[in-house]
């Protein structure tokens, strides 16, 4: 078993609208963050993970999702599963709790047209 506690947790900003709260479990396999999206992540374009399927949970609030072209909204209560290479971008004021296998890095994620 492996626990991280809340005061373990690593915080940082992708942008001025996206505050992500980190759980470090060193884990190659799986992680898992907690997002606080208040606007347009990314500000413009989309972005796509290369090696990484991205699991978000709406803890609070609502917007929507934009991936491949189709537009969903999302609400409290609802889970969203993006395939590796799909495109994809946020609208939304929200609360999500996100999950990636294998675990999500920096490199593998990429801003694109």
């Amino acid at each position: 078993m492996k626990i991280i506690h809340e005061n373990q947790t690593k915080k940082s900003k992708n942008n001025d609208v996206c505050i992500v709260i980190e759980y470090p479990f060193g884990d190659r396999d799986i992680n898992g963050a907690i997002i606080e999206l208040s606007g347009r992540y990314p500000s413009k374009g989309a972005v796509v993970n290369l090696k990484c399927k991205e699991l978000a949970y709406i803890i609070e609030g609502s917007g929507r999702v934009v991936v491949e072209g189709e537009e969903v909204k999302i609400k409290k209560g609802d889970l969203i599963l993006i395939e590796v290479g799909e495109k994809y971008f946020w609208e939304a004021n929200l609360e999500m709790l996100t999950s990636c296998t294998p675990a999500w890095y920096p490199e593998q994620h990429k801003e694109v047209e």
